[in-house]
């Protein structure tokens, strides 16, 4: 079992900003089809350790595989932002040596119709990374507000058509069920005036609906609430994000942890007395142009990288 190809993005510059020791301890908290994790199992001597963590039960399936052939790995179905509680199940008690999080879909997540993540084929429209796990985007829309969805979709998806939108949502379901993903696509594609070149009409919607039925970036604040706490003295921690919502959520965690307790102004204080937690490691890190040509799907994302200070 493969679960469907996924090419993993920035795979080289995520090893290098791991900094892999061979006998560490390391946790890949969105295991996808487990293209980094086999990475960094190839770079782990006998004594290393990496956990694989994924809601996605196609996903967790591949892990079990891998975690069969392979002593020194072990997944865990779980959200991330319980990776505390997992780590701690897995044994990892005296911190981690590393923490990637890589917040794209996987390809077979995102070329499966019946997943209902894209309108390249028709599926449901379900988007719930766990299918056994929350409330499918369909039966969300079915009972939100038009206000409620106007926000998520300007909020989450910085879609500067969400009224039009929201509004084309509630016409339509006082007629029919809005129950597929191509049903979805062609109603926003025909209340917006103008398209951005280059994308569907339906882009910004689609991804305001999955982050907002999947908590994503509730569920990446909760990851980044425990970092300080779960990584050893040295540790990485390196986050791939796709959308500036995400990017952001990242890039503050690490500069407010970098800069430590805030003082007032003017008041004279050493880095020991500010006690900062991470520092950034290098500048953020985009796909080169051959990889975007390789997989265009590598295009939009970046990595920021951070080290856990003593």
């Amino acid at each position: 079992m493969n679960g469907g190809y996924h090419r993993p993005v920035l795979l080289e510059e995520s090893l290098h900003a791991l900094a892999i020791r061979s006998d560490g301890c390391y946790l890949d908290a969105t295991f996808g089809r487990g293209g980094h994790s086999r990475a960094i199992l190839a770079r782990l001597g006998p004594r290393g350790r990496l956990l694989g963590m994924d809601r996605d039960p196609l996903a967790v399936a591949v892990g079990h595989q891998l975690a069969a052939e392979d002593g020194r790995f072990r997944i865990a179905h779980t959200a991330f932002s319980r990776l505390t509680e997992a780590a701690a199940a897995a044994g990892f008690r005296r911190g981690v040596d590393g923490l990637l999080v890589d917040l794209g879909m996987s390809s077979p997540q995102l070329d499966d119709p019946a997943r209902g993540f894209s309108f390249i084929g028709d599926g449901p429209l379900d988007m719930r990374m766990d299918p056994g796990d929350g409330e499918a985007a369909c039966d969300w829309l079915a009972r939100a507000k038009q206000a409620e969805i106007t926000r998520v979709l300007r909020d989450y998806g910085e879609e500067r058509f969400a009224t039009r939108i929201a509004a084309a949502i509630v016409r339509e379901r006082a007629l029919r069920p809005l129950a597929t993903t191509c049903q979805l696509a062609a109603l926003v594609e025909a209340a917006v005036p103008t398209r951005e070149p280059g994308k569907h009409p339906a882009t910004r919607t689609f991804q305001a609906l999955r982050i907002l039925v999947n908590r994503e970036l509730e569920e990446l604040a909760g990851l980044l609430d425990q970092v300080i706490d779960l990584l050893a003295a040295g540790g990485r921690l390196v986050v791939i994000s796709f959308h500036s919502l995400e990017d952001r959520l990242v890039k503050r965690f690490i500069r407010d942890q970098f800069r430590g307790e805030q003082f007032p102004r003017g008041v004279p204080v050493t880095d020991r007395e500010r006690q900062p937690q991470l520092r950034p490691i290098g500048k953020v890190i985009r796909p080169g142009e051959a990889e975007v040509v390789a997989n265009p799907r590598a295009r939009s994302a970046l990595m920021r990288v951070a080290e856990r200070l003593p």
